[in-house]
C-alpha cells in the first residue's frame, strides 16, 4: 500500500534497483513510494553500497520492537508547542536526517544535528539528545564531538551551569564559508600542479580550467552569502505570528 510501511519484498526490490545502479526516483516509482521513502531506507540501512534487504527488515522489525518497549503503555505522547501534530514533527525531523546523511554525514551525527535544527530553543543538554533519540550518553558525546569539529554546533553553559549544545542561525552561512575555503585550496593545488605537468599539456589545462572554475564560482558564493546573511535573522511573517502565540513548554 502506498504510503505503509515497507514489507520484505519492498526491500529485496530495492536492493535489486540499486544492484541494478537505478535511481531512487526509479525505484520509487516502481514501489509507487515517495523518493524520500527510498532514500531515508537505504541510507539507515547501509546506503546504496551495503544495503542489504532481509537484514533491513529484520533491523527494523527489531527497531520497532524496541520503540513498542520503550513507550509506555496507555500514556499519550508529549503534547507538542504550536499544536503540532507529534507524528509530522517526527516525520519532518526524519527527512531533514536522510537529507543531511545523503550530503555526507554518518547517521548518528546526521539524527543529532536534525534533532537541535527542529527544537524551538535550538540548543539541549546531552541528556535530553540522549531521552530524545533513544540512545546512549556516549553516542551523544561522539556525535557531538564530530559535530563540533565540522564546526555545525558550539557548547555553552546554561543559568543551572549545565552543558547544552546549540545550532544558531548562522550555521548555513558559516557552511556556505567552509565550503568556499575548500574549494579554494582545491584550486591553489590545481595551479601548483599546472607547472609540474607544464603548461599546455592535456593535464595541465584540465587543472588550469578546474582552478579558473573555483575561483568565479566562489567569488560568486560569497558575494551571494554576505548579500543573503541577513535573511537568516529576518523573522518571516509566519514566525512572527507564531510567536504571538504562547510559548512553548521549556525545552
Amino acid at each position: 500500500m502506498p504510503g505503509g510501511r515497507l514489507t520484505q519484498q519492498d526491500r529485496r526490490q530495492i536492493a535489486l534497483g540499486l544492484a541494478d545502479n537505478l535511481p531512487y526516483a526509479e525505484i520509487a516509482r516502481r514501489l509507487d513510494r515517495p523518493t524520500s521513502t527510498i532514500t531515508r531506507e537505504v541510507m539507515r540501512n547501509g546506503g546504496p553500497v551495503g544495503y542489504r534487504a532481509d537484514l533491513a527488515h529484520r533491523t527494523t522489525e527489531q527497531r520497532a520492537h524496541r520503540r513498542r518497549q520503550a513507550a509506555p503503555r496507555g500514556v499519550e505522547a508529549e503534547p507538542q508547542p504550536y499544536g503540532r501534530d507529534a507524528e509530522a514533527v517526527r516525520e519532518a525531523a526524519e527527512k531533514l536526517t536522510t537529507v543531511l546523511m545523503v550530503g555526507g554525514l554518518p547517521k548518528m551525527m546526521a539524527r543529532v544535528l536534525a534533532c537541535l535544527y527542529t527544537t524551538d530553543s535550538g540548543s539541549l543538554t546531552a541528556s535530553e539528545l540522549a531521552q530524545r533519540l533513544q540512545v546512549s550518553p556516549a553516542s551523544i558525546s561522539k556525535a557531538i564531538t564530530y559535530l563540533e569539529g565540522l564546526e555545525l554546533v558550539r557548547r555553552q553553559r546554561d543559568e543551572r551551569r549545565r552543558e547544552r549544545y546549540v545550532v544558531d542561525d548562522d550555521l548555513w552561512y558559516q557552511s556556505m564559508i567552509r565550503s568556499v575555503r575548500s574549494n579554494e585550496e582545491f584550486a591553489q593545488a590545481a595551479r601548483q600542479g599546472v607547472a609540474a605537468l607544464r603548461p599546455g599539456t592535456p593535464a595541465a589545462a584540465r587543472l588550469e580550467n578546474a582552478a579558473r572554475f573555483l575561483d568565479f564560482v566562489g567569488e560568486s558564493l560569497l558575494r551571494a552569502a554576505e548579500q543573503a546573511r541577513d535573511v537568516l535573522y529576518t523573522p518571516t511573517e509566519t514566525t512572527s505570528e507564531a510567536t504571538a502565540e504562547p510559548p512553548p513548554a521549556p525545552q
